[in-house]
């Protein structure tokens, strides 16, 4: 190397990273960083090289850990959704085992009268109205109402009477059932034509 090309450091780093600087070249972002490489021993880029490594294979580690850690909670999810589904009923026939309770005690009973069994069975279907209650089962009972076709099934239409305004619910044939918000069964119904 000659003489004006040599900087101070005395491996002509510096001078070379200004001179591509002032001719528009591509210069190193870090000036100490290009004068650091030169300078660098063969036992410190080997050390460098062992740190970087070290923080590869702990990277690497994090990193299975948690893909581990994912499916781990994808499968709890799945487990926790195929439970739910399996034992989403439990609480209906909670309610309900006491219905069937008091129907079997209604078939043991020998010599009731009519009135003792009419009891009976209105004391059951009480009963099984507290269950439906109680897991939001409501029964669609449109009479009088104007006909909806989401909860409804209109059977027949009749001509309108009196009074009698047109796409009205004139009579129930069988009630509807609705769980929550959803038609479980449609209201049969016959309907005022207009």
């Amino acid at each position: 190397m000659s003489q004006p090309e040599c900087s101070s450091s005395g491996n002509g780093a510096g001078a070379e990273t200004e001179r591509q600087a002032s001719e528009g070249g591509a210069a190193p972002t870090d000036v100490t960083e290009a004068a650091a490489l030169g300078s660098a021993t063969v036992a410190d880029v080997e050390r460098d090289l062992q740190v970087a490594l070290a923080k590869v294979t702990e990277n690497h580690e994090l990193y299975l850990r948690a893909v581990a850690e994912g499916e781990n909670i994808r499968r709890r999810a799945q487990d926790d959704i195929s439970k739910a589904h399996k034992f989403a009923v439990e609480s209906f026939a909670e309610s309900m085992v006491p219905v069937i309770d008091s129907l079997e005690k209604a078939l043991e009973t020998q010599g009731a009268s009519a009135e003792q069994l009419r009891e009976g069975v209105q004391i059951t279907l009480r009963q099984v109205r507290a269950a439906f209650e109680k897991n939001r089962l409501t029964e669609i009972n449109p009479a009088g109402q104007k006909f909806d076709p989401h909860r409804h099934q209109a059977i027949a239409t009749v001509p309108a009477g009196d009074g009698v305004p047109a796409n009205q619910v004139v009579a129930v044939l069988q009630k509807g059932w609705m769980i929550a918000d959803r038609v479980l069964r449609p209201a049969l119904v016959t309907v005022a034509q207009g």
